[in-house]
């Protein structure tokens, strides 16, 4: 190893350690600096509030965003102390869901690279020095990556996902402390199968369609084994994989290395302690539901499976707890003699001669009235799919049905929030995928949980991080879905299923020491940690958006 450190212009010019003028005087000399930057000597804070003033006279969510994106580009401290300060604020423009606006742009706005890894799966013999690249020198123990063909709610858009890499690392920071410093956006870039895209002349992904089958998983493969012989202590996050490939990924490593799939999993995660919350308000049993999803794609089968197995670890057999999902997609309620089904619809699909009516239950409403759901959950990304007919009949057999409609953007949900609670006289406990203002209806205040994923993710990744575990199990999952439901109000009338995006700092820390200790218990942490160790452990590992003393303005390089 050689340690350089940086002078002048190119120690402006690097988002991991400029401080733009709250550079002492001291540090302005010793660096080169002296006359490079206006004389006055500020203080995180005050250039905190000269940023957002900034920020706020921007015209709209997208303008917001890119002026933030540029203070990230410059100031990775300063632009976490903004984002930290206006949490609630901000995780919508910053993330979901004003990135989707960012990605469409992203080639036509394209100006900085912002440390990001591009793969080529044209070019798989530079993925080892791509990585070290895009590392230099830094001390990587978070990798996001994406091969762009399912992001949000817009589909394939291939190189221009590398935003939503960003994106996700951003929220691991404001909302857990993950040192931006030892974070590395990858993208994938296995072609696009979107037209508009391989006709646009300013596109900067690879101009051929998406790669498939054993190529494209050999590139895969040689990126994880690459990258986990590079940075020894990942964790591995997949992000916006297609549904043909997500669940394959997955389960290729997740018994190998740290690896978790926000949309297989994360998506689950939440989902699973929505439900939990709506449980513990209603005093019901998880085990006593019948849940139906509609749209049984990634995210849609990741939610059932993750359900599914809550259900068994709460005492029901496999086969037991199967007997109650039912999934809906494009075709109706899935049988098992269809065969379009994927590899993760297949275990939730029904026989045929259980209804007499089979042929006609190619709706959702049909299924929900021939199946009588008591849990309602919706990926579909068809707006408006649950309707006040669903809704009222839901009520009509069930106390407190669970509605989530949580397809985003805001324009492909299946329901509004407020019809909701209309629609079934206060009855129903709603979580929505985008964030939903208070409804007031007959006298009570509904606060809406927002199932993001947000809530859970961060503190998962920091939980294993800290204790540098060698696997994420389902236990650890389970215990971070379960550490929610302290925080939520389970005694006012009209409480959200979900606590507040605005407390998102405090249980980031919660879920990460629940995640921490079930590793201990485990035996999966590489940090020697007795289970009382723990919450130590974790405020340890949590960065903060301060200013580092000047003698700790040096980078590591690999010699």
């Amino acid at each position: 190893m050689r340690t350089t450190e940086k002078l002048g212009y190119e120690l402006l010019k690097d988002p991991f350690r400029n401080k733009g003028t709250a550079f002492t005087e001291e540090e302005r000399r010793k660096y080169g600096l002296v006359g490079l930057l206006p004389p006055r000597i500020d203080d995180i804070e005050s250039q905190s509030q000269r940023i957002y003033r900034q920020m706020e006279r921007k015209s709209s969510p997208i303008e917001k965003r890119r002026f933030l994106m540029d203070v990230f580009n410059r100031n990775r401290t300063l632009f976490f102390h903004v984002f930290h300060e206006h949490l609630v604020e901000l995780m919508p423009i910053v993330y979901d869901p004003v990135i989707a606006e960012s990605i469409e742009q992203y080639s036509e706005q394209f100006i900085n690279e912002q440390n990001a890894a591009f793969l080529s799966i044209d070019r798989p013999e530079d993925i080892e020095e791509t990585l070290r690249n895009a590392a230099a020198g830094r001390n990587i123990r978070l990798i996001v990556a994406t091969d762009g063909e399912g992001i949000l709610g817009i589909g394939d858009w291939g190189t221009n996902g590398v935003d939503i890499s960003i994106g996700k690392l951003m929220v691991y920071t404001a909302a857990a402390g993950i040192d931006p410093s030892e974070t590395l956006p990858v993208m994938l870039d296995c072609g696009t199968d979107r037209e508009s895209l391989l006709r646009d002349p300013l596109y900067l992904g690879n101009r051929h369609r998406r790669v498939r089958g054993d190529a494209y998983f050999r590139f895969i493969d040689k990126f994880v084994k690459t990258a986990e012989k590079l940075f020894p202590s990942l964790y591995l996050h997949f992000e916006d994989f297609g549904r043909a490939n997500a669940a394959k990924v997955l389960e290729t490593y997740r018994s190998t290395y740290p690896v978790f799939n926000d949309d297989r999993q994360g998506t689950g995660i939440i989902a699973l302690a929505g439900i939990l919350g709506a449980m513990k308000m209603n005093h019901q049993k998880l085990t006593d539901q019948i849940y139906m999803c509609f749209g049984a794609g990634t995210a849609g089968a990741g939610i059932a499976d993750r359900v599914f197995r809550e259900m068994c670890a709460e005492g029901l057999t496999e086969e037991e707890a199967r007997s109650h999902f039912y999934l809906v997609d494009k075709q109706g309620l899935l049988f098992d003699d269809m065969d379009d089904l994927t590899p993760e619809q297949r275990p939730f699909a029904r026989k045929r001669s259980e209804f007499r009516n089979a042929d006609e239950l190619t709706t959702l409403e049909a299924a929900v009235n021939a199946v009588h759901p008591t849990i309602l959950v919706g990926t579909s990304t068809q707006p408006g799919a649950f309707t006040q007919r669903i809704v009222s009949a839901m009520s009509s057999w069930c106390a407190h049905p669970v509605i989530f409609p949580l397809s985003n953007p805001t324009k492909l949900a299946e329901a509004r929030a407020e019809d909701l609670i209309r629609w079934s006289d206060g009855k129903a406990m709603v979580a929505t995928g985008i964030p939903a203002d208070p409804v007031r209806y007959k006298g009570v205040t509904y606060q809406i949980g927002q199932a993001n994923n947000a809530l859970i993710y961060p503190g998962l990744g920091l939980g294993s991080m800290a204790v540098d575990s060698r696997l994420v199990t389902d236990e650890m999952i389970s215990a971070a879905a379960h550490s929610l439901g302290g925080f939520l109000q389970t005694d006012v009338p009209g409480a959200a299923v979900l606590p507040p995006v605005s407390r998102l700092t405090e249980f980031s820390e919660t879920v990460a020491c629940a995640v921490a200790a079930c590793a201990v218990r485990q035996g999966l942490n590489r940090v020697p940690a007795a289970e009382a160790d723990v919450p130590e452990i974790i405020r340890r590992s949590i960065w903060r958006a301060e200013y580092e003393a000047p003698e700790e303005n040096q980078i590591r390089l690999a010699g």
